[in-house]
């Protein structure tokens, strides 16, 4: 196998730990030499993942090993437009309190959250 198809094995099970909240194996790659902004092919990194799936224990982890809270994927979307999207409470906490932009993206978290009625910006 090639460097390439190796490095492509590794970078896809990396993605699959990010949508399965896999915390402790998906650091592992990380410490290991994966990249903590590493996109697929659709520019969702791993944090975009494990937000848009509800994983607030990995974003938090991804986070302090200093991924990009506000990387937009191939649509412009923001891991917090995501979780706010998907209306995961505890992972918009979480980017909040990590810096979080909710006015980033289109549409951006604050839109989503009008459009959906949900209480996540209604006084910011």
């Amino acid at each position: 196998m090639s460097d390439d198809a190796d490095f492509q094995q590794i970078a896809d099970a990396a993605f699959d730990l990010a949508r399965q909240g896999e915390t402790d194996r998906l650091l592992a790659f990380v410490d290991g030499g994966v990249p903590i902004d590493l996109v697929n092919g659709s520019g969702d990194s791993l944090l975009m993942l494990a937000a848009y799936h509800g994983h607030a224990d990995t974003v938090r982890a991804l986070l302090g090993r200093g991924a990009e809270v506000d990387k937009r994927n191939d649509r412009d979307q923001s891991p917090l437009a995501g979780a706010v999207f998907k209306d995961f409470g505890e992972v918009v906490t979480v980017l909040l309190a990590h810096g979080a932009d909710p006015d980033i993206g289109t549409p951006s978290a604050r839109q989503i959250a009008a459009m959906f009625d949900r209480d996540a910006f209604k006084d910011g």
